[in-house]
């Protein structure tokens, strides 16, 4: 058989399949995605081990496997869960929306301000926090921090003011986003990498569709399926 006739008997065999693996990867690339959560710093929100759904047609459209833009009709907005590249080293990151374009953001002692109006806390659901091990448990406080009509979950540890727990106040520049995350005390958020611009952020995360226990030899935590992030 002439090298011609092998590649058309293969691609006639395996087409379906091959044309089949390209369009999850472009709707992967361009439409939606599930990423996996390596480290703890949105605890007590989302845990190490769970995979999250990304909806990368929240914001706008871009061309498959860029962050180039090919059309917008919505910007992020407050308290929102987002993906985006870090700034200084292009590492795929998932933080929450602190601060948008004409916020002026300050932290006194763990305690968040935007232009000067402070965040209200109260005490977290018990069933949140009961997720974490017993030793984070002890060493953290945990609340809903809200602010206007946004209430998330955070958890800290009490300590004496530092260049980490307390900064500002910085006015967030127009096209510019400020990310926390919600394990205050164990983030590389912008308090590090600094704020972060349009055209890095990829989608707004809104579910966790499973979950694995790293510590557990990988077993499902099956009250963790399906569970939608606030």
């Amino acid at each position: 058989m002439s090298e011609s006739g092998k590649i058309r008997a293969f691609w006639v065999e395996w087409r379906s399949l091959i044309i089949f693996l390209a369009v999850m990867v472009l709707f992967r690339s361009a439409i939606a995605d599930w990423n996996q959560v390596p480290t703890g710093s949105m605890k007590p929100t989302i845990l190490e081990g769970d995979r999250v759904v990304v909806n990368k047609l929240a914001y706008d459209l871009k061309v498959p496997f860029t962050t180039w833009h090919l059309t917008e009709w919505a910007n992020p907005s407050r308290g929102e869960v987002v993906t985006f590249y870090s700034p200084l080293d292009e590492k795929l990151l998932i933080k929450r929306v602190i601060g948008v374009p004409g916020d002026i953001i300050s932290m006194r002692n763990n305690q968040l301000f935007i232009s000067e109006e402070p965040a209200t806390y109260s005490r977290l659901d018990d069933d949140i926090v009961n997720q974490l091990d017993t030793y984070q448990r002890r060493r953290h406080a945990f609340f809903f921090e809200q602010f206007d009509d946004m209430m998330y979950p955070v958890m800290l540890r009490p300590s004496p003011p530092n260049n980490y727990n307390s900064f500002g106040p910085i006015e967030v520049p127009e096209g510019f986003y400020m990310m926390l995350g919600d394990n205050r005390d164990n983030s590389r958020d912008s308090r590090r990498i600094g704020l972060v611009s349009r055209d890095r952020i990829t989608g707004r995360a809104h579910t966790v569709a499973f979950s694995v226990d790293y510590d557990d030899y990988y077993l499902p935590r099956t009250d963790r399926f399906i569970r939608p992030l606030r």
